[in-house]
């Protein structure tokens, strides 16, 4: 037997449902990309960064929401020095946490009433808040959404895949040992299913450098997550390694990569994140490399050269030169011409770290040597047209760098 329906003949609660839908479809239409963070096990530094990545997007001019819906382990406000925090509400919904000018923050951590408390939630429970927490917030007009999901590829990550409708995609972490890696091999499959792209794979973990002899131990091994992408077809964003200031900066809600933008890991964030940029086609991500080195008035250019122009691949150059320029005073402080090493894997990053380079302005590189400057500390622009080094360096320094299309990619 139906039920009623009232005099407009809908059934109750249909008007209601509605109007919920409507909400859902115009706080996602203001969202411009989401992202997912995932991982396929516990442990593996997932939510330390997603909070980074925000940060870093943040830092780099992006209007940013952080949305955490791990429902039972929420890591978040611990990591963001927001304990304790409470949301007030108006007349449009939720109000978030707010980090600075460019970053929002939403977690079911700031509605228990202590550290505490457990959530003891089943699937439709957690699927009607992580609902909520995106439909009744007021997240505004924001750039990007990164989603702090729980590890695993059960409701949480199900739920939001299936609520943001068509996400830009996942950010999967991992660290090396195979473990983890034949955990991270379902959350791609299971990314696959849901048609839902994967931007790429994150090494986390990858490598200790001793802070007192200076010897590098790879603890948890090294390549596994760079292997793994390369044999899954996705890409490889780059490497983090491990750093006890991040734990520190977790434990007492230091941002990380402001507090630490020096560091080889800070580094490391910023060169994920060009190439995440990169993925997602946004068209300002490589020209965000000179904002995000904030507190920095010297940077060393590295500009591969073929005939005295900047090269089309930076792995057939002939020399390079490494500008020095004060972004002060936009001015060239110095400028040398080094011939191009042996063409051997891995050394054209080490190479230029050893000789200062912060930053390799590129018409085309492909994702592996692209991870491979990242872990050295030196963030990438590519997709530049052809120029002189001077013009390169002068375009940098007045923000005109155009940077487009990868021409090389593989």
């Amino acid at each position: 037997m139906d039920e009623k329906k009232d005099s407009q003949g809908t059934r109750p609660g249909a008007q209601e449902k509605a109007a919920d839908e409507a909400r859902l479809k115009e706080r996602i239409s203001r969202i411009g990309k989401k992202i997912l963070v995932l991982s396929g096990k516990g442990g593996v530094g997932k939510s330390t960064v997603a909070a980074n990545l925000a940060l870093s997007l943040a830092a780099a001019g992006k209007k940013v929401g952080l949305l955490d819906v791990d429902i039972h382990g929420p890591s978040i406000p611990v990591i963001m020095g927001l304990v304790g925090t409470r949301l007030d509400a108006v007349e449009g919904g939720i109000v978030p946490a707010k980090v600075g000018a460019n970053l929002k923050v939403m977690s079911i951590g700031f509605l228990l009433q202590g550290e505490d408390d457990a959530v003891i939630w089943r699937g439709p429970l957690k699927y009607n808040a992580i609902k909520q927490f995106i439909s009744e917030v007021e997240w505004g007009e924001i750039d990007y959404l990164i989603v702090d999901s729980p590890p695993g590829t059960g409701d949480e990550p199900l739920s939001v895949a299936q609520l943001l409708g068509e996400a830009q995609g996942a950010v999967i972490v991992t660290t090396p040992q195979r473990l983890a890696i034949s955990d991270v091999r379902r959350c791609i499959s299971f990314c696959r299913k849901l048609a839902l792209p994967v931007i790429g794979v994150i090494e986390n973990m990858s490598g200790f450098v001793c802070p007192f002899c200076g010897k590098r131990i790879d603890i948890f091994k090294s390549g596994g997550g760079e292997e793994m992408a390369g044999s899954m077809g996705v890409a490889f964003l780059g490497r983090v390694p491990i750093d006890v200031d991040i734990v520190e900066a977790g434990d007492a809600g230091t941002p990380y990569v402001e507090a630490f933008s020096e560091s080889p890991a800070a580094q490391s964030f910023a060169g994920i994140v060009e190439g995440i940029l990169r993925q997602v086609g946004d068209s300002e991500g490589n020209q965000s490399v000179a904002s995000s080195r904030k507190g920095e008035t010297t940077v060393k250019l590295a500009i591969p050269l073929a005939d005295g122009s900047l090269s089309m691949h930076f792995g057939h150059a002939q020399e390079f030169a490494l500008v020095e320029v004060d972004r002060e005073k936009s001015e060239v402080l110095s400028m040398v011409t080094l011939s191009a090493p042996p063409h051997e894997p891995g050394l054209l990053p080490r190479y230029l770290h050893e000789n200062g380079a912060n930053v390799i302005i590129a018409s085309g590189m492909g994702q592996r040597a692209q991870g491979l400057f990242s872990e050295n500390g030196i963030e990438v622009v590519t997709g530049v047209a052809a120029g002189s080094p001077e013009e390169i360096a002068q375009q940098y320094l007045s923000g005109s760098l155009a940077a487009g299309d990868n021409i090389c990619d593989h």
